[in-house]
């Protein structure tokens, strides 16, 4: 996995993070705008990362543009959206070769962040105002992707169970924005909000890559300073309150196969001490194939044909995901409610402790072999306001101790349990 060091800056406008590595053949530059959730937002912002790669002022039209990547030996341009706790990002991603293995070119970087400071700065606008037709296309794309969630019932499921547990916290709110504000969008509206979103969001780069911290550190300068009005560092995380009463929600559909779906609270985030404690009993309880849930709920019992857990790291949010045929429903709820009463009692062993702890640290070096990996962990710390190296992760999740392990299923309380099961299905 190597040592992962990273620098990182206030400039003018924005953090710069620098991840200096001879790893990767590749340089990957990533820009970060963050705000809070925000119904009146969000499908604005989704809206927008589906724009912004579809043309800059030099280069109009999508194929302008990926021309000027393949001019950039390939380099591979991503946008999308997501949500960490109760922050709404946008990410632009840019990934080019490293010129350093390209004879005679030493301006590669050089120019791809010219062009990513004007895919960013300098959209293909006309009279302030994104063209209408690019607008209205991505509208009917965003409608798609609306209803492809819909279509996939594990998705759906797992939708429906947030805006329940979350009904009034900004985390229930849909990253992929919402079909009925598209009629309320146009591009001059759109415009307007993303001129808001440049001058105001929180804005964090990251360069991993082969360079010297100095040069990062004048290109970007040059190209991304900017005067920021307003500041989104303190959102506030409404995490779900310990006096809450457990919730049972059952809708129908025209599914074959149910889902069953739980959600629990835990008061554990990512900058507490105990959280690399909670990723190990994750594993144990439902996060790998050796797990209790997979072990009992899928292939013991045969009652799943999937059965696992996760959690969100800013949110004290444990979730657990099971496919279960409609007249198995209360006894796979049953099989999981008793694999985390197992956890509290401790029933498990230490050869399984320990096989989960290696699967964990596995996963943490996985995750730093890639270059986006090691920005999306490093980001957490951002977010969470803990920094934290990779050894040290890999040295918490090594000193985690059995009774550490039951204390934290102790502290894992169930909340809801959403079922999406067949028309006339069990209630």
């Amino acid at each position: 996995m190597g040592k992962i060091q990273e620098t990182w800056e206030e400039r003018k406008g924005f953090r710069l993070h620098f991840i200096p590595t001879k790893k990767f053949k590749t340089n990957t530059i990533v820009v970060k705008f963050r705000s809070s959730l925000d119904r009146e937002t969000i499908s604005k912002r989704a809206l927008l990362s589906s724009i912004l790669d579809k043309g800059t002022i030099n280069y109009p039209s999508s194929l302008d543009l990926r021309r000027a990547l393949d001019y950039l030996y390939g380099a591979v341009l991503s946008i999308d959206s997501s949500k960490k706790g109760n922050n709404h990002i946008l990410s632009i991603r840019l990934e080019l070769p490293n010129d350093t293995y390209i004879q005679n070119e030493s301006n590669l970087l050089e120019d791809a962040l010219n062009l990513l400071k004007e895919i960013i700065f300098q959209p293909n606008v006309e009279n302030q105002s994104f063209p209408d037709q690019i607008v209205e296309r991505e509208k009917k794309n965003m409608v798609a992707k609306i209803q492809s969630i819909k279509d996939d019932k594990m998705s759906l499921a797992n939708m429906r169970l947030l805006d329940i547990m979350f009904e009034n916290d900004p985390y229930s709110l849909h990253v992929q924005g919402y079909e009925e504000d598209l009629s309320n969008i146009n591009g001059k509206n759109l415009y307007e909000y993303y001129q808001s979103m440049i001058s105001e969001d929180e804005m964090d780069i990251y360069f991993v890559g082969h360079r010297e911290v100095e040069e990062i550190r004048t290109l970007i300068d040059d190209l991304f300073s900017r005067s920021v009005s307003s500041s989104v560092r303190s959102v506030q995380e409404n995490n779900l309150s310990d006096q809450r009463d457990f919730q049972k929600v059952i809708e129908e559909d025209d599914v074959q196969q149910a889902k069953l779906h739980i959600g629990y609270r835990t008061p554990i985030t990512f900058k507490d001490e105990n959280y690399y404690v909670l990723q190990v009993f994750n594993g144990l309880f439902g996060g790998f194939p050796s797990s209790k849930l997979f072990m009992n709920v899928r292939e013991k019992h045969s009652l799943a044909y999937y059965a696992s857990s996760r959690f969100e790291s800013h949110k004290g949010l444990l979730l657990v995901f099971s496919g279960v045929a409609p007249d198995k429903l209360e006894q796979a709820e049953t099989i999981i409610d008793e694999q985390l009463e197992e956890m509290k009692k401790g029933n498990f062993t230490k050869e399984q402790l320990e096989e989960t702890k290696s699967l964990v640290k596995s996963q943490i070096s996985e995750t730093f072999d890639q270059a986006q990996g090691i920005i999306e962990v490093l980001y957490h710390q951002v977010i969470s306001g803990k920094r934290i190296s990779v050894e040290e992760m890999i040295e918490k999740i090594e000193s985690v101790q059995k009774k550490q392990v039951t204390n934290v299923a102790k502290q894992v309380e169930k909340d809801t349990t959403y079922i999406l099961t067949a028309a006339r299905g069990e209630k």
